[in-house]
């Protein structure tokens, strides 16, 4: 009996294809780091490739062939998108599966990863028995992300204020040239030197208010425009900066026989502009002093609460307080005032002013404030490393 010849010529060639397409692709992925996996749904044995390993910082032979061993590491605000996405591949309702998740490293930090996976082989009944997929890196992609998103907002944010401030000049502008130009209509039409005496009087006081404002909005400016990030990397001994604080203001203290108590911990270091959160600190206690209650045992406090990723500086009073039900939007805005028109210590421009500078060293302030009961100031900073 005759066998027919095998053509070994073309066997040889068409197994050097095949080793050689095996090999390019191996080669693209370690390449472009990409890891590979494949899940054999019926053993529930899973190949992890090197590259899957290394993008979360285990050796070839540190995890073991499992989905739960994967699965485990999903970080859990994730894992339900995760399997709701994979599961929805598995009974064929989305062609391919495709997620973006973040998964624990070995080191415990987490890494976000771009997981894609496609169904490749059934069983006879038609169920999914083999799944190929790819696990690639992204974290330095959705970092650059979150960094890209938080710019935008900010630079959103500087947009409206930059278009409050320019409402604000605008408005305080106008009103003062519009009552130059009324004064010096009627100064020529004055009949008496009487009249005019008085005219010029007025046009006394409109300078003097156009040159406060005029000063008003220059430290507000100088404030938006001078901080830098080196100027944010002083370290501040919160502790002694109150104490200085409320040293200078020791004679208006004692006037109004008001109680400051510094209850900040003597150790405590916080990376920030000194002479900005200086004035803020100055900002704050005098406000509690000026506005404290004559009838009570006056007592201003200063403490913080500590977390891992911020410092909040809480700095109260038992004063007058304001109705934050009737001026709740309008404590930080400019030419504010809660006191009553008679205070002429009152320009409405101290809050904004502190508000400012507190954004300015990257930090928000709120306020909690009741009727005849007192003032909250909370200001919160994320903590930094040195630069």
């Amino acid at each position: 009996m005759k066998f027919p010849k095998l053509n070994l010529r073309n066997y040889k060639s068409n197994t050097s294809k095949s080793t050689f397409e095996d090999q390019k692709h191996k080669t693209a992925l370690e390449i472009s780091n990409v890891g590979l996996w494949d899940w054999n749904i019926t053993t529930n044995k899973v190949f992890y490739s090197k590259e899957s390993k290394q993008i979360i910082g285990y050796a070839d032979d540190d995890l073991k062939n499992t989905s739960e061993v994967w699965d485990s590491k999903v970080h859990p605000d994730d894992s339900d998108v995760y399997y709701k996405n994979f599961n929805s591949h598995l009974k064929g309702e989305i062609d391919l599966y495709e997620n973006e998740y973040r998964i624990k490293c070995k080191d415990g930090s987490y890494k976000w990863i771009l997981d894609k996976g496609k169904i490749v082989e059934r069983d006879k009944n038609g169920k999914p028995s083999r799944i190929i997929g790819t696990h690639t890196d992204i974290t330095k992609l959705k970092n650059n992300e979150t960094q890209l998103n938080k710019s935008l907002q900010l630079i959103t944010s500087q947009n409206k204020r930059l278009y409050s401030f320019t409402h604000i000049v605008s408005h305080n502008l106008k009103t003062h040239i519009g009552n130059l130009k009324n004064i010096l209509e009627f100064y020529d039409e004055a009949s008496s030197e009487t009249e005019k005496k008085e005219l010029v009087g007025h046009l006394q006081s409109i300078s003097e208010s156009l040159t406060t404002t005029i000063e008003d909005l220059d430290d507000i400016v100088s404030i938006k425009s001078k901080v830098h990030t080196n100027q944010l990397n002083e370290r501040v001994n919160l502790y002694n900066l109150s104490n200085k604080v409320i040293e200078s203001l020791k004679i208006e203290s004692d006037k109004r026989s008001v109680t400051i108590h510094n209850a900040l911990r003597k150790d405590e270091v916080l990376l920030t502009n000194a002479a900005y959160l200086e004035s803020v600190f100055y900002n704050l206690i005098s406000n509690g002093i000026k506005y404290s209650d004559p009838n009570k045992k006056a007592q201003i406090v200063i403490q913080s609460i500590q977390s891992k990723e911020a410092v909040k500086i809480l700095i109260s009073d038992n004063g007058i307080g304001i109705d934050m039900t009737k001026f709740k939007d309008q404590v930080f805005e400019m030419y504010q005032t809660f006191h009553g028109t008679d205070r002429k210590d009152s320009r409405g421009i101290g809050l904004y002013i502190t508000k400012t500078q507190v954004e300015a060293l990257n930090g928000v302030i709120l306020m909690e404030s009741k009727l005849n009961e007192g003032t909250a100031f909370s200001i919160t900073f994320k903590k930094q490393k040195g630069l």
